[in-house]
């Protein structure tokens, strides 16, 4: 069974950086790909980057503007999101997604695994 944890959440201030990660478990890694999501209250869960089986970045440019770095490292199961430049805005719940196409982890709908989430917080 395949399980996704997310961490590195957490509370920062306006313009600093903070770095998430998704530890994944349960099937092979390195054929996975891997999604970043975000959700706040009474919105609908949004897109943020995904990182290929093959390591190349998707980004949703509305969301990061050049902000965000998405990675993964086979050798530790995990992928990552660096987030930049962070802003009250990006306040939210962050999500990791696995599937097994790229559609999978940039559509919410899409079938995939889903972490737990993780908060985070920027104050102004």
């Amino acid at each position: 069974q395949v399980r996704l944890v997310e961490s590195g959440g957490g509370l920062v201030q306006a313009g600093g950086s903070l770095g998430l990660s998704c530890l994944v478990s349960g099937r092979t890694f390195s054929t996975y790909h891997i999604g970043w999501f975000r959700q706040v209250p009474g919105k609908e869960r949004e897109f943020v980057a995904a990182i290929s089986a093959s390591d190349s970045p998707v980004n949703n440019i509305e969301v990061t503007k050049g902000r965000f770095t998405v990675a993964r490292d086979n050798s530790k199961n995990t992928a990552y999101l660096q987030m930049h430049r962070l802003a009250p805005e990006d306040t939210a719940v962050y999500y990791c997604k696995g599937g097994s196409t790229i559609t999978a982890v940039t559509s919410a709908t899409a079938f995939g695994s889903w972490g737990q989430g993780t908060q985070v917080t920027v104050s102004s």
